[in-house]
C-alpha cells in the first residue's frame, strides 16, 4: 500500500519559497523603477537622442601690457564628405576637383581619394580651411562640381606672434598648444585648461535613423559658459629679444640647447622664458610628426648638473653655519684627497692657488676650496652632508616650485638620510656634481638668496578675467643678513676675475652672479661626453647696489668650446655673456621696473 504523499509541512516550505521569491521580484522591480529610475530613462533616451557639445569660445592669452595677444581663437572650417552616398564615378570627380581647388601635394591628395572612397555616412576630408578657400569649395558644389560634401565651423587656435627664430612662434614653449578635441597640451594651455575651455553648450535632439540629430529638434540643455582670458607676466618685447638671443647663442656654441629666464626676485613673476630651438605652435602636427620633444620645455622639465652655481647654496650653508667668513682663509691644493684616498676632487686647471680668502676661492671657482667648506659645515661628514642638504631643500630643490605651467618636474637630489654620503658625495654637490636641477629651480633659490631670503613662487599668469592673481610669498629661508653677504659674494665674483668681469658689467648698473661648467655623463656609452659641456650662469643685476631688481638664469646645454685647455674651455657666446645681453635687454624694456621705487635695502628686511 503506498503511503501519502501530501505534507503539510512540505506545501509551508513551497508558500515559503514563493512568498519569498515574489518579495525579491517585487524589491527588484521597486529597485529598477525608483533607485534605478534615472538611469533606465537615461538609457531610453539615449536610443531615441542624440547629446551634442558645443565648446564655447576658449579665452585668449595676452602678454602683462594686455595689449599683445599671445593665443586666440578663429573660426574656420572642416570639410565633411559622406561618399556612401555617391556612386564611384561621383566619389572620383569630387576627389580630383577638391584636390585642385585645395592645392594638395601627392601624399595628402593619396589621404583625400582613399577617404572619399569609403563607404561611409560621415568622413573628415580637410580641417582648418581658410574662409576663401570655404567660398570656393561653396561654389564649386553650387556649380555642381563637387558632390556630397559639407563644410562645418569649428574653432582653430591660433599663435599670432612670431618667435625670435624661424619656424616659431612666441613663447611657444611655454604656451603649449591646443589640440584638434579642443584640449590644451603643454604649458599654459594645459595649466589652465578648465579655465580657458570655459563649458561647453549642451543641445539634446531626436536621434535619426543613421544616429544623427533630426533638424529642428534640438533643445538647450545647458547654455554654456566661455572660457576666461588670461594676462600672463610675460613681456611680449622682452620675450622677443630674449628668443632672438637664444637664437645666436645656440648657433654661435654649436649647442643641443640655449635657455633663458628672466624673473622678478621679489615676486616671482616670470618676465620671460624661452629654449631655442623652439616650434611653430600653428603648425604643431607637423612638430609632433618630426620631432615632438620641442613641445617640453627645458625651463621647467629638463634636469641637469649644474656644476658651479651650486657654490652659492654651500656659501649660504656655510655663512648660517657661521664655519666661514668672506676673508677666511682657506688652502688651495689644486687635488683634495678623499675617503681614505680612494677618491679625489680637483680644481679646474688641477693646479694649487695656496691660501685664499673664501670669497676669492668662490669667485675664481675652485673646487677644493668649496669641498673643504662643505665638509667643515658639521663636525663629522654625516652632520655636513645633512647640514648641507638642508640647505638645499630649503631652497627648494629636489620639489617642484609650483610654477603654473605644465610638465614640472622635482629634479634629482639624494638624501643622506637615506642613502649615506661619503665624502665624495658631499665634495661633488658642494660644486654641483651628483645633483640634478631644472633652469626654474636654479632661478627661484638665486631669487631667494638676493632678495632677502624669502622663498618666492615663480609664476607666469598674472590675471584671470579681470581678477588679479595674488602673489604668493614662502616662509624666510634665510637671514637678511646673510642674504647681503650672499649678493655681495656674487658682485664679487664679477668684480674680482676679468675673465668674467670684462664681458659681464652693464654700464651704469651693478651685476653679480656664479658661472658653472659641467660635464656631462653619456649613459649609453658610460663615459663622459667628449668636447661638449653644460654651461651655466645665474645673475642679477641691480639699478642700485646691493638691491637686486632682476634675475636671470642662463643654460647652455651641449655647447661646443673652440678653446679647449686645461681650466679653460671657452665659447664664442659665453653664458655670462649671454647674461649680461638679456639682463641689458631686460632691464632697457620699457614699464617693466616702473612699478618698483628705488629705495634703500633695509637692514630688517
Amino acid at each position: 500500500m503506498l503511503g501519502r504523499t501530501d505534507s503539510r509541512r512540505r506545501l509551508l516550505v513551497l508558500l515559503l519559497i514563493f512568498v519569498v521569491a515574489s518579495l525579491a521580484l517585487i524589491a527588484r522591480l521597486a529597485s529598477w523603477q525608483v533607485g534605478q529610475r534615472d538611469w533606465l530613462v537615461g538609457k531610453a533616451a539615449a536610443q531615441t537622442s542624440v547629446r551634442v557639445e558645443e565648446p564655447t569660445k576658449r579665452g585668449e592669452i595676452y602678454d602683462r601690457t594686455g595689449t599683445v595677444m599671445l593665443a586666440t581663437s578663429v573660426a574656420r572650417d572642416r570639410l565633411v564628405a559622406a561618399p556612401k552616398d555617391l556612386d564611384p564615378v561621383e566619389r572620383q570627380a569630387t576627389a580630383d576637383e577638391l584636390i585642385r581647388i585645395l592645392g594638395l601635394d601627392d601624399a595628402h591628395a593619396a589621404t583625400l581619394r582613399d577617404r572619399m572612397m569609403q563607404d561611409k555616412a560621415y568622413v573628415i576630408l580637410a580641417r582648418g580651411i581658410e574662409p576663401s578657400m570655404s567660398d570656393r569649395i561653396r561654389s564649386a558644389s553650387t556649380a555642381g562640381t563637387i558632390k556630397g560634401i559639407t563644410l562645418e565651423s569649428e574653432p582653430l587656435r591660433v599663435y599670432p606672434q612670431a618667435g625670435g627664430g624661424p619656424h616659431s612662434t612666441l613663447a611657444a614653449q611655454l604656451l603649449g598648444f591646443v589640440n584638434r578635441d579642443g584640449t590644451g597640451q603643454y604649458g599654459v594651455e594645459q595649466q589652465y585648461q578648465d579655465i580657458l575651455a570655459g563649458s561647453p553648450r549642451v543641445t539634446i535632439a531626436d536621434r535619426d535613423a543613421g544616429g544623427g540629430a533630426v533638424p529642428g529638434t534640438a533643445q538647450v540643455a545647458w547654455a554654456g559658459a566661455p572660457g576666461e582670458d588670461l594676462t600672463l607676466t610675460i613681456d611680449a618685447g622682452l620675450q622677443l629679444a630674449v628668443e632672438q638671443e637664444l637664437l645666436a647663442a645656440w648657433i654661435a656654441d654649436k649647442a643641443k640647447s640655449v635657455s633663458a629666464v628672466v624673473m622678478d626676485p621679489y615676486t616671482g613673476e616670470i618676465y620671460a622664458e624661452a629654449t631655442y630651438p623652439s616650434y611653430d605652435a600653428n603648425d604643431y602636427g607637423a612638430v609632433a610628426a618630426k620631432d615632438p620633444n620641442l613641445f617640453i620645455d627645458p625651463i621647467v622639465s629638463s634636469v641637469y648638473e649644474p656644476g658651479s652655481v651650486f657654490k652659492m647654496m654651500t656659501a649660504a650653508a656655510a655663512l648660517e653655519n657661521q664655519t666661514v667668513t668672506m676673508q677666511t682663509k682657506i688652502k688651495d691644493t689644486g687635488i683634495l684627497e678623499l675617503d681614505g684616498g680612494h677618491a679625489h676632487v680637483d680644481d679646474a686647471d688641477h693646479k694649487a692657488k695656496g691660501w685664499m680668502t673664501f670669497q676669492d676661492g668662490v669667485a675664481y671657482s675652485r673646487n677644493v676650496v668649496a669641498s673643504k667648506v662643505a665638509l667643515n659645515l658639521g663636525d663629522s661628514t654625516e652632520a655636513s652632508s645633512a647640514i648641507l642638504h638642508d640647505m638645499w631643500m630649503r631652497l627648494g630643490y629636489g620639489k617642484p616650485t609650483g610654477i603654473d605651467v605644465s610638465g614640472e618636474v622635482s629634479g634629482l637630489v639624494n638624501d643622506p638620510a637615506i642613502q649615506k654620503w661619503q665624502q665624495i658625495d658631499l665634495a661633488n654637490g658642494s660644486f654641483g656634481q651628483g645633483v640634478a636641477v631644472t633652469p626654474i629651480q636654479l632661478a627661484s633659490s638665486y631669487a631667494t638668496l638676493m632678495n632677502g631670503g624669502t622663498r618666492i613662487q615663480p609664476h607666469v599668469v598674472k590675471a584671470v578675467g579681470d581678477r588679479e592673481i595674488p602673489v604668493a610669498t614662502g616662509p624666510r629661508i634665510i637671514s637678511a643678513a646673510i642674504s647681503r653677504k650672499l649678493v655681495g659674494l656674487m658682485a664679487h665674483v664679477i668684480a674680482t676675475v676679468p675673465f668674467y668681469h670684462d664681458r659681464t658689467i652693464v654700464p651704469g648698473f651693478q651685476v653679480g652672479g656664479k658661472t658653472g661648467t659641467a660635464q656631462i655623463w653619456d649613459a649609453k656609452r658610460h663615459q663622459w661626453k667628449v668636447n661638449l659641456f653644460n654651461y651655466s650662469f645665474v645673475g642679477y643685476i641691480a639699478r642700485q647696489v646691493d638691491r637686486p631688481d632682476l634675475v636671470v638664469a642662463i643654460r647652455i646645454e651641449e655647447g661646443t668650446p673652440t678653446v679647449h685647455k686645461v681650466g679653460q674651455l671657452e665659447m664664442p657666446v659665453m653664458s655670462f655673456e649671454l647674461f649680461r645681453r638679456i639682463a641689458t635687454n631686460a632691464i632697457e624694456t620699457p614699464d617693466l621696473l616702473r612699478d618698483r621705487p628705488i629705495v634703500p635695502r633695509d637692514a630688517d628686511q
